[in-house]
């Protein structure tokens, strides 16, 4: 699971040019511009990218993976379908190495410490959207919406960007409401790590650890789904990250 995929071919949406989905997907994939950042900022910002890219792949290399739950990903990804990915926002460092190199399009705060994040993972072959809960959510989403539709899979921290801890937000939800692609739960979880003494416990595996990804059944979303419904389903994935990260 961990070879690297093919990148399709970007899907125009229905009145969107191909090459006007093209420069979407292009603009996900490209480094933002770090002009609104003093210039001691943009030097940091590309140095701790940096240094956290190598020490996560040197980190990662070392990491003896077991993957339990294949099945739905196979699930979820049959017929070209795009899965969502949604996990907790400690488990960060590990998922983004594990799911590297699959064109995954994430949303990233525009703040300083966002933008560092960014590029972290652009290193690691993700797209990246700007906008948080607090900050452009609305327009980010309607953006991830156009690039998973274009064939883009997406991936969500569904307690992130600031808590509360291991409690599900509604974004990956609405993300498959609007698309029709499923919610895909999984965990990565190192059997030893460093628990950083922050809001969400944020994981630093140490080299040569095991970690068990799990994998839960895929969480569909009907493009008609109410506030009920919508509930409904935030508790179905509720369930299931609490029980693959037990």
């Amino acid at each position: 699971m961990q070879a690297p995929a093919t990148k399709r071919q970007p899907r125009a949406e229905p009145f969107e040019t191909e090459s006007r989905a093209v420069e979407r997907v292009a603009r996900a994939d490209a480094h933002a511009d770090l002009s609104g950042f003093t210039l001691k900022q943009r030097l940091a910002i590309r140095a701790v990218a940096r240094a956290a890219h190598l020490l996560v792949t040197l980190i990662g290399a070392t990491v003896r993976f077991k993957v339990e739950g294949r099945e739905h990903w196979e699930a979820a990804t049959r017929e070209g379908r795009q899965p969502i990915y949604a996990c907790w926002h400690d488990q960060t460092l590990l998922a983004v190495y594990f799911w590297r190199r699959r064109g995954l399009v994430v949303m990233s705060s525009p703040s300083f410490d966002g933008e560092c994040s960014a590029r972290f993972q652009r290193h690691f072959g993700y797209g990246i959207v700007r906008g948080s809960s607090s900050r452009g959510g609305a327009g980010a989403l309607v953006e991830m919406v156009k690039l998973v539709r274009a064939g883009r899979p997406a991936g969500f921290t569904v307690d992130g960007p600031r808590g509360p801890r291991h409690e599900a937000k509604m974004g990956a939800l609405l993300l498959a409401k609007k698309t029709g692609s499923p919610v895909l739960s999984f965990s990565v979880n190192p059997e030893h790590f460093y628990a950083a003494p922050s809001w969400d416990r944020f994981q630093i595996p140490f080299p040569f650890t095991r970690a068990r990804v799990q994998i839960a059944r895929p969480i569909y979303v009907p493009a008609d789904a109410d506030e009920v419904i919508l509930k409904a389903r935030r508790d179905e994935l509720q369930r299931a990250l609490d029980e693959v990260s037990g």
